[in-house]
């Protein structure tokens, strides 16, 4: 087994390591004629990026001090969410750059061939004969007996040039034409070389661009805060007078070293809009300890709805200390349900444990909080994570509330939840059970969603009744 999480962790390094490599190459190597201050600079972002990211998590899962925690946070998590779209944008670039080298090299050609149709259109005619071919100097007007002035260009002469004797039998110096002056030259276009880099450095821009543009944008709708999300899912239990009732579904707020207490206040104040009868807290509130995000949590207190709040944990719960929060919720006017039920007016309400408590001998028990119930009325449940599905169809349960997911939070990190889960957002039915998952209102690592925009869910539960 050793032997297995060596091999597996080697090949994980070395895939890692390989990818950055080539993102520093395409980045800074290809874009610089040789080596140099902007090759270093890139080897020591990337390589930093990584060291702040790593110290991030260890930072958070060890308990460092909250004030080193959050200066590692923001730098670190966001590292990693800017790291995946580089090396997605530089891999989308290698589909770009033969397209722009070619386009580049066609341009050149044509435009070599405009210049050489140019210098050879000179408007005059062309001569009989060739420029270099001897021409014969006209004779010089001579009276019998006198010597033939010597012709003007005689000095330009060489030896054995004489021509043949002319009509006053006086020999002839012949002499050669100047030579046309030749089209002035246009500069050539750059050569292999310069033109690659100029491409490296276009395709190295845009994905630079392309990559934070990505990131600064899924940062702020984080930031923002979740958007309501409506959803009407019918009961053939629910009576008639229940129909409209509403639950506000909440997950994965996960506060922490950078969603803080101004998050929370907005999650509430977002829940409180909706007007609900009951509120459903269904895991992964937090990151951290009560000590350190007791004063981000305690706007949970202020919310408001007309049959309560309620509260499930969450894998992280247990990350953090579970027995503490489940009594800081309590305190904070909110109903932990640790596998347990409330009756409620028109339905059975209940709540089982996340199944990361099975380690500390606190997982979910679905007989004690389901086993007694009357199967007459319906019956809603409150479990943090999808794959609890399977266990609520065996208990008769009508709808289960989860999160978990995220969605996938960071594109195509979707692929991956979907694999992982029965469900990846959105309602489903199970046989006679139905399963709504939330892709949460805040975000885990980095503060980041591409292609999951965070949702608060409002549940109008519908009665076929009525």
């Amino acid at each position: 087994m050793v032997i297995v999480f060596v091999l597996v962790a080697s090949l994980v390094l070395a895939v890692v390591v390989t990818a950055n490599w080539y993102v520093w190459r395409r980045l800074f190597r290809d874009t610089t004629s040789g080596p140099g201050l902007v090759r270093r600079a890139g080897a020591v972002l990337i390589a930093g990026g990584w060291v702040l990211a790593i110290t991030a998590l260890v930072a958070e899962r060890s308990g460092a001090p909250f004030w080193l925690q959050q200066v590692l946070a923001w730098p670190g998590f966001l590292w990693l969410a800017l790291s995946i779209y580089l090396l997605l944008a530089v891999v989308a670039g290698e589909i770009v750059r033969p397209l722009l080298r070619r386009f580049l090299e066609h341009r050149a050609r044509r435009t070599d061939q405009g210049l050489h149709g140019r210098s050879t259109d000179t408007g005059a005619p062309a001569a009989a004969t060739p420029a270099s071919e001897p021409v014969t100097a006209p004779a010089a007007a001579s009276r019998p007996g006198t010597p033939a002035t010597p012709s003007p260009s005689r000095t330009d002469q060489a030896p054995g040039t004489e021509g043949a004797p002319g009509t006053d039998g006086v020999p002839q110096r012949l002499t050669t034409a100047d030579p046309a002056p030749a089209p002035a030259l246009t500069p050539a276009a750059p050569a292999g070389p310069s033109r690659r880099l100029f491409v490296s450095r276009v395709v190295a821009g845009a994905a630079a661009a392309a990559a934070v543009g990505t990131v600064g944008y899924g940062t702020y709708g984080v930031l923002r805060g979740p958007k309501v999300k409506r959803v009407t899912v019918p009961l053939a239990k629910l009576p008639r007078a229940a129909h409209g009732y509403r639950i506000a579904v909440v997950s994965d707020v996960h506060l922490g070293p950078v969603l803080g207490r101004g998050f929370a206040q907005k999650v509430v104040d977002t829940i409180n809009g909706t007007q609900p009868d009951l509120i459903a807290v269904v895991g992964d509130l937090v990151d951290g300890s009560v000590k350190d995000l007791g004063p981000a949590a305690a706007p949970l207190a202020q919310l408001r709805a007309r049959h309560g709040s309620y509260f499930v944990t969450g894998n992280h719960e247990y990350f953090s200390g579970a027995e503490q929060w489940v009594e800081e919720v309590r305190r904070l006017g909110i109903d932990p349900l640790e596998n347990a039920r409330r009756e409620m007016p028109y339905f059975d309400l209940a709540g089982v444990n996340d199944v990361a408590g099975e380690d500390e001998g606190q997982g979910p028990d679905f007989a004690k909080a389901l086993g007694d119930r009357d199967t007459a009325r319906a019956c809603v449940l409150l479990a943090h994570q999808p794959v609890q599905i399977h266990d609520a169809v065996e208990h008769g349960v009508d709808l289960q509330l989860s999160g978990h997911t995220h969605g996938g939070q960071l594109w195509p990190g979707n692929l991956i939840a979907a694999g992982a889960n029965p469900t990846l957002a959105g309602l489903d039915r199970y046989g006679d059970t139905q399963l709504y998952v939330s892709r949460g209102a805040g975000a885990w690592g980095p503060p980041t969603r591409v292609g999951a925009p965070s949702d608060i869910t409002v549940i109008e539960l519908a009665s076929k009744q009525a």
